[in-house]
């Protein structure tokens, strides 16, 4: 550009230096685009980048669960390991024959009272195995009941006292639990090899 079609006036950039060109040159003033395009171009991106995140992350939800499909969930019912027989409520050598038999199956009007029970004292105070056979014997049982200490260990793993039975004698096994105020009565292999139609677990 010559300097007569230059159309600033002159100014400190306008001296001359040493080779001849000037320090400075006037330069026209930007537009508002020019200086607004960077601004609108970082905007536009985070938009993007925001709404592919969030598109990203609600895609790994399960669709059943957002549709509320009942069948995408388990029932804990379902999963939940079944209670011990030996969690009931431990029962008092001294309960009445009209103790409650809550969780007993059998029926104790069918039971047939000459039935062998055997008593025995696994781990409860000296005389209980006693006590508890005299208890049934009172609740009208007339066949062998025998007291005795559990010398074979077959209440380990029991922490109340329990009622355990032979096949088939769920009714005499409900009359025992209900004299002698247990809450827990189990079918029992070794019951059933045994000559005893019941045997009480005193704990």
């Amino acid at each position: 550009m010559t300097k007569s079609g230059y159309p600033y006036p002159p100014d400190e950039f306008d001296v001359a230096v040493p080779g001849g060109a000037p320090v400075g040159v006037h330069r026209a003033p930007r537009s508002g685009w020019s200086s607004a395009w960077p601004f609108l171009l970082v905007a536009v991106v985070c938009a993007a980048v925001a709404w592919g995140g969030i598109t990203l992350l609600s895609g790994d939800d399960d669709p059943a669960e957002a549709s509320g499909d009942p069948s995408a969930s388990v029932s804990a019912s379902a999963t939940a390991p079944a209670a011990s027989p030996s969690a009931s409520p431990s029962a008092s050598p001294s309960a009445s024959a009209s103790a409650s038999t809550g969780g007993i199956t059998g029926n104790p009007a069918n039971a047939d009272l000459t039935a062998a029970v055997h008593v025995l004292n696994s781990g409860g105070p000296d005389g209980s195995a006693a006590d508890l056979a005299a208890t049934i014997v009172a609740a009208g049982f007339t066949g062998n009941v025998l007291p005795d200490d559990d010398t074979e260990g077959l209440g380990e793993g029991y922490t109340e006292t329990t009622v355990l039975y032979s096949a088939d004698r769920a009714d005499t096994a409900a009359a025992v639990a209900q004299a002698v105020g247990a809450t827990t009565a189990i079918e029992s292999a070794d019951v059933t090899a045994s000559e005893y139609a019941v045997v009480v677990i005193v704990k």
